[in-house]
């Protein structure tokens, strides 16, 4: 039987920054704080995973590391560019401490060619350039969630 925030959790979509681990608990820290109100995506993992792009007013659960909801966040705006048109605005919104695009993108560039992200889209040669289409999402915190236990 399901009972409080595992109803909660399995009622809403998951907001999953990164993969568990390290990574994923410096970006939810920042939407905590409110640094981070953007994300970016690859259209090829939605596709891979037959999920619906995200759309405004959508809301999400975020989860931690551990997978414990710690927030619902909803969607304000999505857009879909080619990865040359990723702006610096949306950059610095992302919350990790980039101050140019190229910085953003080298980022990006290392955690989308990793071999977890080519594992979880199936294909070990997986790789991005200027024309590769990815989802720019902006959001905001809605509800900050108490932590397990408390």
């Amino acid at each position: 039987m399901l009972v409080g925030s595992e109803i909660f959790k399995r009622s809403r979509p998951r907001a999953e920054f990164g993969f568990p681990g390290p990574l994923r608990d410096r970006l939810v820290a920042a939407v905590l704080d409110g640094s981070k109100t953007s994300t970016t995506g690859l259209v090829a993992d939605y596709e891979h995973e037959g999920e619906p792009l995200p759309e405004a007013g959508r809301r999400e659960v975020v989860v931690d590391s551990r997978e414990h909801p710690v927030a619902v966040i909803e969607v304000t705006e999505v857009r879909v560019v080619p990865l040359a048109e990723v702006d610096l605005a949306h950059a610095v919104d992302e919350g990790e401490g980039d101050t140019s695009v190229a910085g953003w993108r080298a980022g990006h560039e290392r955690f989308w060619h990793g071999a977890e992200m080519r594992a979880a889209l199936g294909d070990p040669g997986f790789t991005v350039d200027d024309a590769t289409p990815v989802v720019l999402e902006r959001f905001r915190v809605v509800t900050l969630l108490p932590a397990p236990g408390g």
